[in-house]
């Protein structure tokens, strides 16, 4: 989940834009793996989503510069933004789902935050009193009956607590990614604000860390995925370069390529490879009512975008007729 731009697309950019929008899934996929292992071999999750945070934003760097072509005064004018958007629904968001997955399996973790979009439905609907229609409360109805599955509740399975509180809270952070996201900032390309926000939550933890509120563990001692030992670092340097620096790059692409809506749709492949990843490193698998549970949270998220309205096309008067300007729209 990368960025918001419009939704006009051109043909010939199809194939393209599906195969970055597939890449960014995978990429994101794998984050949860990596980050079990080194949690289980006694990294705190705050170290290593300030790690994948800080390589994340070098890695981006690049493409931030060019994209503000020197229009560093979009920064200054956006900082409250830009540090609230870097501290919850990026830190927050990754904070809380490597803390879930420190005490529950990668899938189930994943899918509880899934429910992202269902949430900003309901706060869509509290805070501005937009009231949804009956494919997106069937949706919602959906992916809460998947939620049950997913946490095995019917047939009295021990819980993690704690886990699936953590996984809340990412569920939480990724609704206010949806809703800050959502916000009109012209003056700041897609791009600028996916690696400032990186930069941004690497920023907040560093300081939690340095005043001793957030737990900053590391060590060197080799994770183990699939029962191989790797190097410490080699997880590391996937969780920032191939899980954040590589896969908000895709998927920024793949948003240009295929406008927000449909990009959003195939983005929903970061379940299911999170579910194969975590099967292949970790020999984690859900059992079959939870796959069938995962299978709905998936259903209803895709009925809750179907019953969206889609953005509204501006259309320019002409200048002959034009006698005040047109109020702007925003989705």
């Amino acid at each position: 989940m990368a960025a918001m731009t419009n939704d006009t697309r051109v043909g010939s950019d199809l194939g393209v834009g599906f195969a970055f929008a597939i890449a960014s899934a995978a990429a994101f996929g794998l984050s949860g793996s990596f980050a079990r292992g080194l949690l289980d071999a006694g990294w705190s999750a705050g170290a290593v989503v300030l790690v994948r945070l800080a390589v994340g934003a070098l890695v981006v760097l690049p493409l931030v510069i060019r994209a503000l072509r020197g229009r560093w005064g979009a920064l200054r004018a956006n900082w409250k933004f830009l540090l609230a958007f870097g501290a919850i629904p990026v830190a927050g968001a990754q904070f809380g789902y490597f803390s879930a997955v420190q005490r529950m399996d990668v899938g189930p973790a994943l899918l509880i935050e899934y429910t992202a979009p269902a949430a900003v439905v309901l706060w869509l609907w509290l805070r501005n009193g937009e009231r949804p229609g009956r494919l997106t409360v069937a949706g919602a109805a959906i992916a809460a009956v998947g939620l049950v599955l997913v946490l095995d509740l019917l047939s009295g399975a021990d819980l993690a607590p704690l886990g699936v509180f953590w996984a809340l809270f990412a569920m939480v952070g990724a609704a206010t990614y949806f809703v800050l996201a959502a916000k009109p900032h012209a003056d700041l390309p897609p791009v600028a604000l996916a690696g400032v926000g990186l930069a941004a939550g690497a920023l907040v933890l560093a300081v939690l860390g340095a005043v001793g509120l957030l737990p900053m563990e590391a060590n060197t001692d080799s994770p183990a995925y699939s029962g191989t030992e790797v190097a410490w670092w080699l997880p590391l340097l996937g969780l920032g370069v191939v899980t954040a620096g590589f896969a908000y790059c895709t998927g920024i692409a793949a948003s240009r390529r295929l406008g927000s809506r449909l990009s959003s749709f195939v983005a929903l492949l970061e379940v299911v490879a999170g579910v194969t990843f975590a099967w292949l490193l970790l020999d984690q698998l859900p059992g079959p009512l939870q796959l069938v549970g995962g299978a709905l949270i998936i259903a209803g998220v895709v009925v809750v975008k179907l019953g969206e309205r889609p953005p509204a096309v501006e259309r320019p008067a002409a200048p002959a007729l034009q006698l005040k300007p047109l109020a702007q729209e925003s989705a």
